[in-house]
């Protein structure tokens, strides 16, 4: 799809840096991880919620 190289993907990531800053891209990335996260144990169905709001294993 996209066949991006090597220098293309640096200029990308020192874009973002610029635009972001060292410590927010960190706070994206982990809130970002921890998104990623929940959304794959709602889709294996780990943690469903029941009619009261509580959450069952």
């Amino acid at each position: 799809m996209f066949h991006l190289g090597a220098t293309e993907l640096i200029i990308i990531l020192a874009i973002i840096f610029l635009l972001f800053g060292a410590g927010r891209i960190g706070k994206i990335a982990g809130e970002m991880g921890k998104g990623i996260r929940e959304f794959q144990s709602g889709l294996k169905g780990k943690d469903e919620i029941n009619e009261a709001g509580e959450i069952e294993s």
